[in-house]
């Protein structure tokens, strides 16, 4: 869904532009900083370029020398500091850094708001230029960076850049607050009769803040803010190169499959650290029931999606072809083990630790900006963590279990139910809920181990629940009495990074009824798909690299897999 490129802010001296981010989304090979050739297996079908808008174009314009802003001794000092940092990414991340987080750049280096709107100008025409109705979509947009918390969200325009060019990006410079950005939002639409969205991520990073109950002031959250929470917000990023923001293995400690790509190393599982269940998209779910129920609305009634939020201008999330967070992380022999600086706890994050994801699949009528975001809007998306496999969900009354099987399934789904992202109510008398579930194999990527639901609900006595279920198994696997699956088992062979698709399966489709029903409590369901175990990029860069001693904690296999949007139940 979004990377940083080049031209604007982030990162700093990576050598590649925004016109080489759109080529490589649209299949063309670029030469990376490192001096390695890059391309796509397969061209992406739409892309977003979303640099922070704090001091957008300021990096590029240091770098250029751009006349406006060495006019200004500010802008000559930052351009001495660039010229003695050249080739040391240390001092070019320090460099990024300071500029980010210098609040009233702009007027001290540009003379006002002149050199912002010539770049948000520059950023929409090229987006405009790149976009290419029913081939490629190019979405207008930028990213709003509030630097406590991690709470960054990603602005997305319907729009095009005439329309688009009426409002500067809103940054943290105009305020830290999301309700403050939601109403800048509000404006936006209003004044310019455009539609936008904005997409909260790393809530794994967010210490304890992306889900609080409280809002901006420590109040708890009231109607108002969960209307506007819900209406500008649709979508949240649950994965991408900062780790996966699924669910947390302390959260949910009965899901096997929880401890996938958990950022931030063993300290920070433990139990004491009981700000997680505010930063995982599970538990934040299960938050939103509650309160719907306390406020008759839903502040986190999300689907899901994934984004690779690289700096490197290049959108690439294959293991076997994982280009890194930012060029300081290209691919090298050190970039396994290196460790670099993180946040404000004088933490470290090793290399290795960086995640090859991720993607946002959108079901829409046409490749096209407008068809594109209202099908975002209405939450029909899901998110994978790199491969392409296709997956359907459609919950209903009266699916039966061989439409799972009939070539028109979607035709099926939507006429007898909803698909992911929408919502069921008022149960029919004696009946469950059932859900048609298909789920294909990316056909260039590994085969299937098992379609798992995930439902939350929300009891009488007001308890939030989680459960899973597997709902179809590769192989003809069955659960055992005690309801625990056999594993696929791997093939994996680390020295020669390869695997074989000799067992898994490449479909696996299902109709599910839910056997724990009850009509009265308010329930989400979503659907994960599970790969095969595959070999994860630290394992590629091993072998091609000839790596000998490598640390036992870094995790060389890796299980790719899917989360859908929910679909949201009601009693009324």
């Amino acid at each position: 869904m979004s990377l940083d490129g080049g031209d604007y802010l982030d990162p700093m001296g990576i050598g590649l532009s925004s016109d080489d981010a759109y080529h490589f989304a649209q299949g063309k090979p670029i030469m990376a900083h490192n001096g390695m050739e890059f391309r796509l297996q397969r061209p992406l079908d739409f892309l977003v370029i979303a640099d922070h808008a704090e001091n957008m174009g300021m990096h590029q314009g240091i770098i250029s020398y751009n006349s406006v802003l060495m006019k200004s001794e500010e802008g000559r000092r930052l351009r001495t500091k660039y010229e003695a940092a050249k080739g040391d990414s240390e001092k070019l991340l320090e460099l990024y850094s300071e500029i980010q987080k210098a609040h009233g750049l702009y007027g001290s280096v540009a003379g006002g708001n002149a050199f912002r709107y010539s770049v948000w100008n520059e950023v929409t025409i090229n987006a405009e230029r790149h976009n290419k109705p029913g081939k490629f979509t190019a979405f207008i947009g930028y990213e709003w960076t509030s630097h406590d918390s991690n709470l960054h969200r990603v602005v997305i325009l319907k729009d095009n850049a005439k329309r688009a060019q009426f409002f500067l990006p809103f940054s943290q410079y105009d305020s830290k607050k999301p309700e403050d950005l939601w109403a800048y939002l509000s404006d936006y639409e209003r004044e310019t009769h455009g539609d936008a969205i904005a997409i909260p991520h790393n809530g794994n990073l967010s210490q304890g803040n992306m889900f609080n109950l409280i809002d901006s002031e420590g109040e708890p959250l009231d109607r108002a803010y969960a209307q506007n929470r819900s209406r500008w917000e649709p979508l949240y990023e649950v994965t991408q190169i900062k780790g996966d923001g699924e669910t947390h293995p302390l959260l949910s400690p009965n899901d096997e499959f929880a401890d996938f790509e958990t950022w931030l190393g063993i300290d920070e599982k433990k139990p004491e650290n009981s700000y997680r269940k505010y930063e995982y998209a599970r538990s934040a779910l299960k938050f939103g029931l509650g309160q719907q129920v306390k406020l008759g609305v839903n502040p986190f009634k999300f689907g899901m999606i994934g984004s690779t939020d690289t700096h490197t201008s290049l959108s690439s999330v294959g293991e076997n072809n994982f280009i890194g967070k930012g060029s300081w992380a290209e691919p090298s022999p050190e970039r396994v083990t290196i460790e670099y600086p993180f946040g404000e706890k004088a933490r470290v994050i090793h290399g290795w630790s960086f995640n090859a994801a991720g993607y946002a699949a959108v079901w829409a009528t046409q490749n096209t900006r407008e068809a594109l975001f209202e099908a975002m809007k209405r939450k029909e998306v899901y998110a994978t963590t790199g491969p392409r496999m296709t997956v359907r969900f459609f919950g209903g009354w009266d699916y039966d279990k061989d439409d799972a099987l009939k070539p028109d399934l979607a035709k099926i789904g939507y006429s007898k139910g909803v698909p992911m992202g929408g919502d069921l109510t008022n149960a029919p008398k004696g009946k469950s809920p059932n859900f048609l579930i298909r789920a294909v194999k990316d056909p260039d990527g590994a085969n299937l181990d098992r379609v798992q639901v995930i439902k939350g609900w929300h009891d009488k006595n007001g308890e939030l629940h989680e459960k899973i279920y597997n709902v179809a198994l590769s192989d003809n696997r069955r659960e055992n009495c005690r309801g625990k699956v056999k594993p696929v088992g791997t093939t994996v062979d680390i020295k020669n990074v390869s695997y074989t698709n000799t067992i898994g399966d490449p479909e696996l489709a299902v109709v599910w009824t839910d056997p724990d029903f009850n009509k009265n409590e308010l329930a989400f369901y979503y659907v994960r798909v599970l790969e095969i175990p595959t070999p994860r990029w630290t394992a590629y860069d091993a072998k091609f690299f000839g790596l000998k001693e490598i640390p036992k904690e870094v995790p060389m296999i890796t299980q790719e897999r899917a989360y859908t949007s929910p679909i949201w139940f009601s009693p009324e």
